[in-house]
């Protein structure tokens, strides 16, 4: 991996390497885990999930075809979002990345586009996948774009760190960038008076930007926390896929019951009556 980009092939990666690659035309980037055997496990909506068992990793597109390679390539729990696919469907004929950690705060800032590398460090690759295979399992709660996305996803199995505070933006550099580039464009405009050259202003507003991604990395943030997978749900309030099962399967007795309770008070009622 070089300073300008983190482009790396096949054989370079390892199981617990945090990967990612890009979409739309480098628009954004899809974030997973390797866990060897060419498989990724990784987080995607829901939504386009649904109706959807052992596909491709393109999973934008319910007609898409089984994969010719890997059975299980698209398995996942019901109701839940986290996704084992093979490297061929996750990377959908893109480019494959890896994701830079431990890395010191002036190549953090030389990094222009966010969601490639962080200043915190990285477990063990065994913690990492057995984080993973576990959320496989157990899910990885509701997906939000800025709070809880792929790449939020492939942070948390790499460094067990979660965020206290619920508000704001979570722990991508893909969100924090797009929410850093207004602020340091808005934060910036007051200068303008100041600094009548575009060229300083653009520099200013430039390093408003990187040093708002900075700001937000979970290497440097203070209102982050270490949390064991099998204490996810619990710290955070989720319902694991199969809690969600049994809670509707509750559900439902508990309306049968409802249901029936009525009709025995009127027949006692009627029982009384005749007696």
């Amino acid at each position: 991996m070089g300073l300008l980009t983190n482009k790396v092939e096949r054989h370079q990666i390892k199981p617990g390497d945090h990967i990612y690659t890009y979409r739309a035309v480098f628009a954004y980037s899809h974030h997973g885990i390797f866990v060897g055997g060419s498989k990724v496990v990784h987080f995607r909506p829901e939504r386009n999930l649904k109706a959807i068992t052992e596909t491709s990793s393109e999973l934008d597109d319910p007609t898409s075809d089984p994969c010719p390679t890997f059975p299980d390539c698209g398995f996942r729990q019901p109701n839940s979002g986290v996704v084992l696919s093979c490297l061929d469907c996750f990377l959908r004929r893109g480019s494959l990345y890896c994701f830079e950690y431990g890395v010191s705060p002036s190549v953090f800032l030389t990094k222009i586009r966010g969601g490639t590398c962080t200043t915190a460090l990285s477990d063990a690759p065994e913690t990492v996948i057995h984080r993973a295979m576990y959320l496989l399992q157990n899910g990885f709660g509701n997906y939000d774009v800025f709070q809880n996305n792929c790449e939020d996803f492939a942070l948390y199995c790499k460094t067990g760190l979660l965020i206290v505070d619920k508000q704001g933006v979570g722990r991508s550099g893909q969100a924090s960038s797009i929410i850093g580039a207004p602020l340091a464009a808005v934060l910036s405009s007051p200068l303008k008076l100041l600094m009548p050259s575009p060229v300083g202003v653009a520099t200013v507003t430039a390093g408003m930007y990187c040093m708002s991604r900075y700001a937000t990395d979970i290497g440097v943030r203070s209102d982050v926390i270490k949390v064991g997978v099998e204490d996810l749900a619990v710290n955070l309030g989720w319902h694991c896929p199969n809690q969600v099962q049994e809670v509707a399967e509750e559900e439902e007795v508990e309306e049968e019951e409802e249901y029936e309770d009525p009709e025995e008070e009127t027949s006692d009622t009627q029982i009384t009556t005749i007696r």
